[in-house]
């Protein structure tokens, strides 16, 4: 007996937008469910690694298209793993693994920026839903490869779906379409044919499609060779679009791709694939990596995180090993030499398509930095054997332009006699581009790096030089423009030191800086805190500390404008009334303009307030008496 369940509410939205609003192109369907077929297959072989029982004698993989013309049906089955009951039910009753709801909010968020709808549907894995497109009603027949029994699916894609026991003579998969009546062009053979070469010709599996003249008759209608051991100069750009669409459950063309072969102490062939676009769940650093492994073309393993680093983890593709035994297991992945020869050449491969990118076509290049810049960068910290490779495919926004330039780029537009590439790290852009850090360096012709990602402050603690030249933060303490003598400057800060005013300041802010000096580095500003050698900066300190992590109290080096009109009124202020609480109000006062400025928060924004509002008045007092 059938037993009915209800759609999610959230699957039913998806289907109507499936049918009605996101597909433009219905022949899709059938690469579909044919790149589905062929998964279950791959995960019975991989399966059948360890459980040999699982594939019957002599059992050749296979995926079956099926017409009946005088019941209206199109059958496309295989013999792959299977689904149990309750497989059919969780796969087929929820929008995949990634949650529906998860879907509809991403979709809401991508009609409000304007973007392209169908690019969504590959990140949550609703293909199978396109059947709806053509169909009125579908049926799944499911056995699973540890089962005796099957079961039977079907919807007609509105409410809901009922499951009932099923007869099927082996594991595997049947999915029957009842096609509407003006989608009847899919009973012939011909447009069948024509299909499967142009979607799915790189299926690694034989399919075969029912004859016209004979339905019980089948022929192969694809060329079941995989298409990462073809030769290149074989294989046409359309082909590799389609394999990619097939393995990323991408609705998009990727950015740029790679066809490679490696013979030597190792034989291994790859493909990989740059997307256009981020996965959703991109800045998980936990995130499942995208690099299929094969070993002589059998399945092994899928989101093969032992070849590709983290930091490459946006990266689609497929890596086919002579080398590696047939049972290999993640343990034994994790410490062996041809996997570290395999990774190592996953992460050049890439890297220099990335370099083609980027000089061959700059624009598409800054589309792929804007999305997947910030994952990249953490391989200067991770990995930084590739940092010189890495330097020549990060981007900056520039103080001077606001626009992404490169470090080669940003080295050639350096004025005569600077040394070094200059950079700012902050919280955000607006903080970044505003800082008072820059005003020494701007005042020399200098340009500045503004790095206002999270991942930067970590990234430059390793990253240190490019090209021969230093990187250097201009809100490091021992900070010496060209030019200028770190010694001088030091020495100037103790000569002034020694002022009354000095000595005051530190005693008013003893548990907020680590010390008082003058500044070199400023132009405009009063005033601007500093990180000691070996200090964190301010955002990365509240980062941390918002995550629960124990640090130890930190405190800067406040550094003064000697030459600001303010500095030097509080000087003569601090000469007439040495000590006074209206002193200490003003000291207050420009240590939390100092901590505004760099865009921190204020340790106590209420006494702030109550501090500004007494000087403004007395301000207002002093101008209205001198009228």
């Amino acid at each position: 007996m059938a037993v009915q369940h209800t759609f999610q509410a959230e699957v039913s939205q998806v289907l109507r937008l499936v049918i009605h609003s996101l597909y433009a192109n219905k022949e899709i369907f059938l690469r579909e469910l044919v790149s589905n077929a062929s998964d279950a297959v791959d995960r019975r072989r991989f399966a059948a690694i360890q459980r040999p029982e699982l594939l019957g004698d002599g059992e050749t993989s296979k995926i079956r298209l099926s017409v009946d013309k005088q019941a209206g049906t199109l059958t496309i089955s295989d013999n792959g793993i299977g689904m149990s009951r309750d497989e059919l039910e969780k796969n087929l009753g929820t929008i995949a693994w990634s949650g529906s709801r998860d879907f509809l909010q991403k979709l809401d968020e991508a009609k409000a920026e304007g973007q392209s709808l169908p690019q969504l549907i590959g990140q949550f894995g609703v293909g199978f839903y396109s059947a709806f497109l053509v169909a009125d009603k579908v049926a799944v027949v499911s056995r699973a490869a540890d089962s005796e029994t099957a079961h039977r699916w079907e919807s007609t894609g509105e409410e809901g779906f009922s499951i009932e026991p099923g007869e099927r003579d082996g594991a595997g998969t049947s999915v029957i379409l009842t096609l509407k009546p003006d989608q009847r062009e899919y009973l012939e053979p011909h447009r069948l044919r024509m299909l499967v070469q142009r979607y799915s010709d790189y299926i690694a599996h034989t399919i075969e499609l029912s004859k016209a003249d004979d339905e019980k008759e089948f022929e192969v209608v694809n060329r079941a060779s995989a298409l990462w051991q073809r030769p290149p100069k074989e294989v046409e750009r359309a082909q590799y679009v389609e394999f990619y669409k097939h393995l990323a459950h991408d609705w998009e063309e990727p950015l740029a791709y790679r066809h490679f072969r490696i013979e030597g102490t190792q034989l291994f062939t790859g493909l990989l694939f740059v997307p256009n676009h981020p996965p959703f769940d991109l800045p998980d650093a936990e995130t499942r990596h995208g690099v299929r492994l094969h070993v002589k073309r059998v399945f092994v393993m899928d989101n093969c995180e032992e070849l590709v680093p983290r930091w490459l983890r946006f990266v689609r593709g497929v890596i086919d090993s002579e080398d590696l035994p047939l049972n290999v297991s993640r343990e034994i992945l994790q410490d062996n030499r041809v996997v570290r020869t395999i990774r190592k050449q996953v992460v050049q491969q890439t890297l220099e398509l990335l370099v083609e990118v980027a000089r061959d076509r700059p624009d598409d290049y800054l589309k792929f930095w804007q999305a997947f810049g910030a994952v990249l960068k953490e391989g200067l910290y991770f990995d930084p054997e590739h940092q010189e490779k890495l330097g020549k495919l990060v981007r900056y926004e520039s103080a001077k332009t606001h626009q992404p330039i490169g470090l080669d780029e940003y080295i050639a537009a350096m004025p005569e006699g600077q040394g070094a590439i200059y950079y700012v790290a902050a919280a955000t852009q607006k903080a970044a581009a505003s800082s008072p850090h820059l005003e020494r360096a701007r005042a020399k012709g200098y340009d500045v790096l503004l790095m206002y990602d999270p991942v930067d402050p970590f990234s430059m603690s390793s990253f240190t030089e490019y090209a021969g030249k230093p990187l250097v933060s201009v809100t490091s303490a021992d900070l010496a423009l060209e030019g200028e003598s770190a010694d001088s400057a030091e020495k100037k800060a103790e000569e002034a030191a020694k002022s009354p005013l000095f000595e005051r300041v530190e005693r008013v802010l003893k548990d907020k800086v680590e010390k008082v000096r003058a500044s070199s580095r400023l132009t405009d500003s009063p005033a601007c805190l500093v990180i000691p050698e070996g200090g964190l900066a301010p955002h990365v300190e509240r980062l941390l500390r918002a995550q629960k992590r124990e640090l130890p109290p930190v405190r800067r080096i406040l550094e003064l404008n000697l030459a600001h009109p303010l500095v030097q009124s509080i000087e003569r202020l601090e000469a007439k009334e040495p000590g006074s609480a209206r002193v200490v109000e003003w000291m207050e006062l420009l240590y939390d303009q100092a901590l505004l400025a760099e865009g921190s928060p204020i340790d106590d924004p209420a006494a702030f307030a109550k501090r500004l509002s007494t000087l403004m008045t007395s301000a207002a007092e002093h101008d209205l008496g001198s009228a």
